[in-house]
């Protein structure tokens, strides 16, 4: 499995054509203890940037973007009863929303595992 980074602290897991999104371990302990996730409507066309899901904390809300244009097809349904998933495992049963990919190209534009912690060392 292959798995890409943004500078927004988004992840993507790639699934064939598929590709599950979340944020990062570092998105999660900034943002705080989540006490709501809010995600766009099944089949939203997005494009790369763009909102796709709001995360709301004890500390403020945060937008979690598309990391590359796609179709939402599917959310995860357990932040709806237990948002704090993501706090726990951010980068596994946290995850937050599944797209299909509408232009793959746009991978080579997102960071690996090495140059994004080689990011956060720049902040």
């Amino acid at each position: 499995m292959t798995v890409y980074y943004t500078t927004e602290h988004e992840w993507l897991r790639l699934e064939g054509e598929e590709a599950v999104v979340g944020i990062t371990q570092h998105a999660a302990e900034a943002l705080g203890e989540l006490v709501f996730v809010e995600i766009r409507p099944h089949e939203t066309t997005l494009e790369a940037g763009e909102s796709a899901a709001v995360a709301e904390s004890v500390k403020a809300a945060s937008d979690i973007y598309a990391p590359v244009d796609g179709i939402l097809i599917d959310h995860n349904a357990e932040l709806a009863d237990n948002p704090s998933q993501v706090n726990t495992d951010p980068e596994g049963k946290g995850w937050i929303f599944r797209l299909r990919l509408t232009n793959k190209d746009q991978l080579s534009n997102l960071m690996d595992a090495t140059a994004y912690q080689a990011f956060l060392h720049t902040l």
